[in-house]
């Protein structure tokens, strides 16, 4: 029977809005997941070795999957970059978070992470280009350092207590770590395949956090047998879903949807992080961390919004990195 016109292309039309809403699901809930999953996994697994299990483990799959789709293979260039931003990213970004949470909630964690583009910004005005940024973005910047001044200012935590302040610094640090090799990854000679770029730089910054893990003497004490099913489950989950699965879906959103709708996993990761962290690991906000978490959520949404115009000119040798997510 002979369809009527225009059948295939509404079909098409279809098919893309039902993969770009189970790309975003996932990029949303995985990436927020991982949050909370780092929580539980270093119940058990010290932080700099979960770190390095889970990176080195994701890289490897990335770089094998990535060889067998005909992906060149990397020149020694493209090694070094990598590594210089995956000791930025994973080692001092992710690491450190890692490392925070054993002293903070998932969920303040979330929110001090969700600051990388302000600091991104910041150091991209004072860099080479020192571009004026817009009345929005300002607003934005505004915004996000007011959230967290009320955070550090009065960091009190839902038992009444305080947060740990080293916790609090180091989850700065990371994000300026983040921050730092994310603009780094823009003029590095990286690999052209985002798959690729990913996966050399999982495997380095997955060997450096575990070398960090072996100076710091994790591995001294490390029996296999104490760490918990709980925590093997959250690192299972780290490395199949908070790496594989929310980066590949990420690409294929880079590709099939506008740029502005993909960046609202900014946003939209502390929300479920904070979410997460209260119905399934008993997290509250106390009322200063929640007006620090409107001020800072609203300063990225802010930001992204104002900067959506903005079109970034790819140069050649250049490609995506795993600069996009913690």
């Amino acid at each position: 029977m002979k369809q009527p016109p225009g059948t295939n292309l509404t079909q098409a039309g279809t098919s893309k809005f039902l993969g770009t809403a189970a790309a975003l699901m996932s990029v949303y809930l995985f990436w927020g997941g991982t949050y909370l999953g780092m929580k539980v996994a270093i119940e058990t697994i010290p932080p700099f070795t979960m770190g390095g299990v889970r990176f080195l483990s994701a890289g490897l799959i990335l770089y094998v999957l990535a060889r067998l789709i005909g992906e060149k293979r990397p020149i020694a260039e493209e090694w070094k970059s990598a590594g210089i931003t995956g000791a930025l990213l994973l080692l001092g970004g992710n690491g450190v978070v890692a490392w925070a949470e054993q002293r903070v909630p998932s969920a303040i964690a979330s929110l001090l992470v969700a600051t990388v583009p302000l600091w991104m910004l910041v150091f991209g005005w004072m860099g080479r280009s020192r571009n004026k940024p817009s009345a929005g973005i300002v607003i934005g910047l505004l915004l996000g350092f007011a959230g967290i001044v009320i955070l550090v200012a009065h960091p009190g935590s839902s038992s009444g207590g305080n947060l740990d302040m080293m916790g609090i610094a180091s989850l700065l640090l990371a994000s300026v770590s983040w921050s730092i090799g994310s603009l780094y990854s823009r003029k590095a000679m990286l690999p052209e395949s985002p798959l690729l770029s990913t996966a050399l730089q999982m495997i380095i910054g997955g060997a450096l956090l575990l070398i960090a893990a072996l100076v710091l003497g994790e591995w001294s004490g490390l029996q296999p047998s104490t760490i918990t099913p709980r925590s093997y489950a959250a690192l299972g989950y780290l490395i199949a879903f908070g790496s594989i699965v929310s980066y590949t879906a990420y690409i294929w959103l880079l590709k099939h949807a506008e740029p502005v709708l993909v960046s609202t996993y900014a946003f939209v990761n502390p929300v479920v992080a904070v979410f997460l962290g209260w119905s399934l690991a008993g997290e509250q906000l106390s009322p200063n961390s929640l007006t620090a978490a409107v001020f800072i959520i609203a300063a990225v949404v802010v930001i992204t919004l104002s900067r959506k115009g903005k079109v970034t000119r790819k140069q050649p040798g250049r490609s995506a990195s795993v600069t996009s997510r913690d």
